[in-house]
């Protein structure tokens, strides 16, 4: 069945498994481009000596960004001052509606760039929203936030900066047999403390309530696979193959050998979604119901109300729980389909919301994620800084 179904999907038939046979995978393009991830080498030695703004930058597009869309524009036309704004048009209108994950991901790269100041010796002073934050609608021309960097001998580093060029997500398959350990939550809880937010989690210790947290984010997961519209959204961002990769640096990466083949042989469509039948869709549920499962841990960040500070500060938290995750040793991934505001996705949300005690209407979980061991990750691709930057 399985077989006879990835016949069809990928539209060559018998023809698309002979030349999986008889041509091979090797020289397809299925490793990571070298000068995508170049980002995660850090900066330039000579941008210590210069505009420390880009310096500064350098670290802060390392930030976690919803299906890596890297969504940030930043004004240096003012010395001393960088003005952060939304690219409109690296939006997620059908899986964030509301745009709320797109906030959060600026508040990551506020973090990180704030993190990065304090190693340099200079405070951040952040403002959010200079000239008034959005509406419940999409971002618009508005700054996100206008940051002002002055030199001061009393700010103190942070220990988290060292994580910032090894924190990655991590989507495989987690150890089971190794939970989380309780110094390595309270460490991801403390992190939280500059922020208004209540930080919980689960481990081993309660398998029946993990039991549930698989349960919903399996079930989210199936619907955002064959909801057309959110799928084609991710296709329209998936890159495949070394060369896409190094084309965009940016989306989503695919280099399993079997797809970049059949994309180069042109059998992999990506203009119309997949049938939830079809093995490219029944395939991806399994593969992600069997990490789900490998999960030892989960946590999740609530806080009051919903409005764009709050937004935004619930993602500069969530980027220093993963950069304690990271020192801990430990890999993540945020789950962020059943928290999505799209109305497919209504009965997982209320019953996220539910598990983890958010009052209705009141309450917001604004992060859930899967925490665990696992082997190392690879970096995601970064685009240039200068990519970035409007002067």
């Amino acid at each position: 069945m399985q077989r006879r179904n990835f016949l069809r999907i990928t539209g060559g038939g018998i023809i698309a498994a002979a030349t999986l046979s008889t041509v091979g995978l090797s020289g397809c393009g299925t490793s990571m481009p070298s000068e995508a991830i170049d980002a995660w080498r850090g900066p330039a030695p000579e941008m210590a000596t210069t505009d420390v703004r880009r310096w500064l930058l350098s670290y802060a597009i390392l930030a976690p960004h919803s299906h890596n869309l890297q969504s940030w524009i930043v004004d240096l036309s003012t010395p001393n001052e960088i003005l952060l704004r939304c690219d409109l048009k690296r939006l997620l209108p059908q899986t964030d509606p509301l745009s709320r994950q797109i906030m959060m991901s600026h508040g990551t790269f506020l973090e990180l760039l704030d993190l990065a100041a304090k190693e340099r010796g200079m405070r951040a002073d952040i403002t959010l929203f200079p000239e008034g934050a959005f509406g419940p609608g999409r971002p618009d021309t508005r700054p996100v936030a206008r940051i002002r960097l002055t030199p001061d001998a009393q700010v103190q580093k942070d220990p988290l900066f060292t994580q910032v060029l090894l924190r990655h997500t991590n989507r495989s398959a987690y150890d089971l047999s190794r939970p989380v350990p309780v110094a390595a939550w309270q460490a991801m809880a403390e992190a939280t403390k500059p922020y208004a937010l209540r930080f919980g989690q689960v481990g081993l210790e309660r398998a029946d309530l993990l039991a549930v947290h698989r349960k919903i984010a399996t079930e989210a997961w199936r619907i955002e696979l064959t909801t057309p519209r959110t799928i084609m959204e991710s296709f329209d961002v998936l890159r495949v193959g070394s060369s896409e990769i190094a084309q965009h640096r940016d989306g989503l990466s695919l280099l399993d050998a079997k797809v970049v083949l059949l994309n180069r042989l042109g059998m992999f469509d990506r203009s119309k979604a997949p049938a939830p039948d079809d093995y490219a869709t029944t395939s991806q549920i399994k593969d992600f119901g069997q990490k789900i499962d490998s999960t030892p841990g989960f946590f999740w960040m609530v806080t009051q109300g919903n409005d764009r500070v709050t937004q935004v500060n619930a993602g500069r938290a969530y980027a220093r729980v993963q950069l304690a995750a990271t020192a801990q040793g430990l890999a993540m991934q945020p789950l962020s389909q059943a928290l999505q505001e799209y109305p497919e996705q209504r009965r997982p949300y209320a019953d996220i919301h539910a598990l983890v005690d958010a009052t209705p209407r009141s309450e917001t979980v604004q992060m859930w994620a899967r925490v665990g061991y696992a082997p190392a990750a690879s970096p995601a691709p970064r685009r240039r800084l200068q990519d970035f930057i409007r002067v």
